[in-house]
């Protein structure tokens, strides 16, 4: 039981991860029914724009304390992403938005490769190692071993998820966001400015996933320019679990896959007689997204996205 309730933990924050994600994806499609798939690049821009942040300030300050690098890199970060999805929405997504929408869909799978390429020539396509910034002794509670680095992600993920949720249903931003989901031309006659809102929609997503690459790359010790790639496939497949365009979906169907994909690569072997090992995990996460479509392609709480008519 000591295994089972170790992978629970270890999904829990694979999913939290995961919901982060796919809160972008969600949210965007929610808007404008577009699956923004350079989303899984912004959370590298923001792994690798904090692991710069971090070497730099170690460098020039070596005695300064971890918990500072963090919060550097998460600075940094942040506005960087934000900064760089409110130019691909302008640049790539707005002249095509009344366009079929395979153009769209085509154009983000192009900003996607190349936000790859821009990240491989200034970051060159080796891994970096992303040191520790968090103490790396863990935490025993009840058989399971917790390292604090696990626990920042989880605390910080329930923050940022709760922080959103409230600014979705409770400020005059949030009731815009609504009112552009049901239906941009109306919400437009009553005074909402659907770009501005879209806008918004991009960078909060962006700030999201920003913090996402960081806590990522500090949990793994590694950054790379094709570090977003998996993450992003697999946080889509979260947001199609849950319900792409509901929010509640997006974190119920982010800690689902989390769990799902850690208690499949604990226990794979065992039911495969050892012939598949724990690193055939991501077989999962496609797996429930090959089951979602044919069976429930709504997902769990229903899919939610803009009225065009």
């Amino acid at each position: 039981m000591e295994i089972f309730f170790q992978q629970i933990f270890n999904g829990l924050v694979l999913g939290s991860v995961y919901a982060l994600i796919a809160l972008g994806y969600t949210m965007v499609y929610g808007i404008l029914g577009l699956i923004n798939f350079a989303h899984g690049e912004v959370l590298m821009i923001g792994a690798m724009v904090g692991l710069s942040v971090v070497l730099f300030v170690q460098g020039a300050a070596p005695d300064i304390p971890k918990v500072f690098l963090l919060l550097a890199a998460l600075l940094a970060a942040i506005p960087t992403c934000m900064a760089l999805s409110v130019f691909i929405e302008r640049v790539a997504y707005r002249p095509l938005r009344n366009a079929p929408r395979l153009a769209p869909l085509i154009t983000a799978i192009g900003v996607s490769i190349l936000l790859q390429t821009i990240a491989m020539i200034i970051w060159k396509p080796n891994p970096r190692v992303f040191p520790d910034l968090l103490p790396t002794t863990p935490i025993e509670l009840g058989g399971v071993f917790i390292a604090p680095k696990q626990l920042l992600i989880l605390v910080v993920a329930a923050a940022m998820m709760t922080g959103l949720v409230l600014l979705v249903n409770r400020t005059k931003l949030g009731r815009a966001m609504r009112a552009t989901a049901e239906n941009p031309r109306i919400a437009g006659l009553m005074g909402v400015n659907a770009n501005r809102v879209i806008a918004a929609t991009f960078m909060i997503g962006a700030s999201l996933a920003a913090v996402a690459g960081v806590l990522v790359g500090m949990n793994y010790n590694k950054a790379d320019f094709m570090m977003g790639f998996l993450p992003g496939l697999k946080a889509f497949t979260a947001a199609v679990l849950g319900g792409i365009g509901n929010l509640q979906g997006a974190m119920v169907g982010g800690l689902l896959l989390g769990i799902i994909e850690s208690l499949g690569a604990g226990y794979i072997g065992d039911l495969t007689g050892g012939f598949l090992g724990s690193h055939y995990q991501d077989i999962f996460a496609f797996a429930v997204l090959i089951l979602v479509l044919v069976f429930r392609p709504s997902g769990i709480m229903g899919e939610r996205v803009a009225d065009r008519a």
